[in-house]
């Protein structure tokens, strides 16, 4: 719990500092990449992890994860323009994933699949509960200290979770099983998974739709994904195992969880931005809007955790939540300019609420459907696809917003006038001052512009989440075994079968 807390602290500190962090360093457009380099390096070494950890047990796996976060952490806050801090967020990302996955993994050794929903539950409240703490404390570093203190707040934490990590973990046992690591098929995801990046960063922006540039990008991840799977079905024990994709449970868990990750990280990353240009609230108070939705997501995950506990149902739960977030979308991008602050604040709480139901049931959905030798292959997918996801919707709002900023702002031939040449950067740079970019007899038309833009964004949250909510639908409940993932009888988690 402590390095899930460690690592979900950093991902949601960074969202109300986000805006101050890009105006410093003088690069709004690249904003994103703060996020994406993060959460696209987690993706790949997130299924490594879940190897090495059955290799040499997840106590040392755990530890090495917290320094390498630490240290990462330290070179992100000295960091002098965009190119340095994207580069060392990437390395950060290495950290993290293992943080996350060493988490998931260690509870699903000792507790069973039909309990496994309770802890889970512990486990989205502690990351629910850095969503609260998260935003304010980022926003009260950009006010009154610097963003770097967004990072170096990871410095005690660490050495917390590594103290803790020696002294509590000595009981687990560690099954040394010999693993050959499918280096060449975590390199293709990857690269991959970067190109579609770069098309959904810089498509609209940096290049245009049709030019060659995005053309070429298009072709190179198609051609990448079939390596990767050509890969993978060839590898003695590759990354994702083709095998699983035949689980409708693995399928349809993973692909409703990356499409929830999208809104997840999405909204968490562009609320904030969204309070502080239309509402024009300070870093600070734009990260406290957010713990109703917080909140709510953690009361969700604690709600699901023990009814999936008590009664051994789960499919129920996510198609009531991503039922819950869908609406809560729209209605964030229907409201009209003037909506108060409260109402929105309802809005995010009811999707808070919906997010928190669907967080502890996918990763008990996966581990209840896999076999056991698939256990830690399993878990980790959990945390790779939910690390994809994350990146595609940060990029992908992203540039959305930059684009509908562009667009609306140009419509009209006065604004265009008063704002000149890419618009959308120059609106996003200001933050709180957006309006102030314009004369005051133009202020009107310009908030228009602005909200019309992120209600587009929040409107693409709303289809995204009904996807994910019909994707699950697709989902056969199986009853929840109640034996851990490792016993006496079963191959250890992650190895290969006889």
């Amino acid at each position: 719990m402590l390095g899930m807390f460690l690592a979900a602290l950093d991902q949601t500190i960074i969202a109300a500092a986000l805006p101050r962090m890009a105006a410093d360093l003088h690069d709004v457009e690249h904003m994103s990449w703060i996020v994406s380099a993060y959460l696209l390096t987690s993706t790949a070494v997130t299924p490594i992890y879940g190897k090495l950890s059955d290799l040499y047990g997840r106590k040392l796996m755990l530890q090495t994860a917290i320094l390498i976060f630490l240290l990462t952490s330290l070179l992100c806050g000295l960091a002098s323009d965009m190119g340095q801090l994207i580069a060392f967020r990437a390395l950060q990302g290495l950290g993290g994933g293992g943080l996350l996955a060493m988490a998931h993994a260690t509870i699903a050794d000792v507790v069973s699949p039909r309990e496994r929903g309770r802890y889970q539950g512990y486990i989205a409240s502690v990351f629910a509960a850095s969503s609260v703490i998260g935003p304010v404390l980022g926003g009260l570093f950009v006010e009154h200290l610097s963003w770097a203190w967004v990072f170096w707040i990871n410095l005690p934490l660490g050495l917390a979770a590594l103290f803790v990590a020696q002294t509590t973990l000595k009981r687990l046992q560690v099954k040394r099983l010999r693993h050959k690591i499918d280096y060449p098929g975590a390199v293709l995801i990857v690269a991959a998974v970067t190109c579609i990046l770069l098309i959904t960063t810089m498509g609209g922006n940096d290049a245009a739709w049709s030019s060659p540039v995005i053309l070429w990008l298009g072709i190179a991840a198609a051609a990448l994904f079939l390596l990767s799977l050509w890969q993978e079905a060839r590898a003695p024990e590759p990354i994702l195992p083709p095998r699983l994709f035949r689980n409708r449970a693995f399928t349809v868990a993973n692909t409703a969880g990356l499409l929830l990750s999208m809104v997840m990280i999405g909204g968490l990353i562009f609320l904030p931005l969204f309070l502080q240009v239309v509402y024009r609230l300070s870093p600070g108070d734009s990260g406290l809007m957010l713990i109703p939705l917080t909140c709510l997501t953690v009361t969700g995950a604690i709600t699901s955790g023990q009814l999936v506990a008590r009664t051994g149902r789960y499919k129920i739960f996510p198609m009531i939540g991503l039922t819950l977030v869908t609406i809560a979308m729209t209605l964030l991008a229907t409201a009209p300019l003037h909506t108060s602050l409260l109402r929105v604040g309802v809005y995010m709480a009811l999707s808070g609420f919906g997010i928190g139901l669907v967080m502890p049931v996918m990763l008990v959905t996966v581990q209840n459907a896999v076999e056991p030798r698939d256990l830690g292959v399993g878990t980790a997918s959990i945390s790779f696809f939910r690390s994809m996801g994350g990146s595609f919707g940060v990029a992908l709002f992203g540039a959305v917003l930059i684009a509908r900023l562009n667009h609306w702002a140009g419509q009209a031939p006065d604004l265009a006038a008063a704002l000149g040449a890419e618009p959308g950067i120059r609106l996003l740079h200001a933050g709180t001052g957006a309006l102030d970019l314009a004369p005051a007899a133009l202020h009107p038309a310009l908030a228009e512009a602005i909200l019309r833009s992120f209600h587009e964004v929040f409107g693409l949250g709303a289809v995204i989440a009904a996807v994910a909510l019909a994707v699950f639908l697709l989902l056969r409940e199986i009853p929840l075994r109640t034996t851990p993932g490792m016993s006496g009888d079963e191959v250890p988690a992650g190895a290969p079968a006889d």
